[in-house]
């Protein structure tokens, strides 16, 4: 009774040490998962691309456009990189987030645009102005409704009063070129998410017709 007892337990440590010694087969992910990976690089380099191509346009527009009513290489290169941000701030993941997008800067763009134009056609530019403005901007976005917006009215106000500190004559045409730079964005950037949909939309019906055939 005792022998037997002890050759089962040798026997049981011998199997069990047998078995840590074979050698494990790392299991293959499964081709579902590899496919739906490849299916997600492909869409983050379609989505950059597109995000690419869009800022160039809204540049190139913007840089063009302030050329011809604006004479001024920093306004036009401002003009164009402030075009370019509205681009990347509005391009989302699908078209209704873009639009809804498009509605806040927009509207923190006419916060900005208003409380700007109007302390600049009066006056200089200063710092304790600069705070102000800034702190009004966002408190007007709240107060209207669109507290999320304050932030995006804030930066706004930031940028276009010291540009107008740096471009001290006409300094009151800051907040309409910086208006008219945001509306070229928004357009761009609305215009590409529409765009991506429509690409988006064929691309999926050629995949489902594929694996249909198949």
């Amino acid at each position: 009774m005792t022998t037997s007892t002890r050759t089962s337990a040798v026997d049981t440590g011998e199997a069990v040490f047998a078995a840590k010694q074979v050698p494990t087969r790392a299991v293959p992910a499964p081709a579902g998962a590899a496919a739906a990976r490849r299916a997600q690089v492909r869409e983050a380099v379609a989505d950059s691309g597109l995000l690419a191509l869009s800022c160039l346009i809204s540049y190139w527009l913007a840089t063009t456009i302030l050329a011809h009513v604006h004479s001024g290489t920093a306004d036009d290169l401002l003009g164009g990189m402030w075009a370019a941000i509205a681009t990347v701030f509005v391009l989302r993941h699908s078209y209704h987030q873009s639009i809804a997008a498009a509605l806040s800067r927009m509207s923190a763009t006419l916060v900005s645009f208003a409380l700007c134009l109007a302390y600049l056609v009066f006056l200089p530019f200063h710092a304790w102005a600069l705070a102000v403005l800034i702190g009004v901007s966002a408190l007007t976005a709240t107060l209207i409704g669109r507290p999320e917006d304050a932030i995006t009215a804030a930066i706004t106000t930031t940028v276009v009063m010291v540009v107008a500190q740096l471009s001290q004559h006409d300094a009151w045409q800051q907040p309409i070129l910086r208006l008219a730079d945001t509306a070229i964005g928004v357009a761009v950037g609305i215009a590409a998410a529409w765009t991506g949909l429509r690409f988006i939309s064929a691309s999926k019906s050629q995949q489902e017709g594929a694996q249909h055939d198949r």
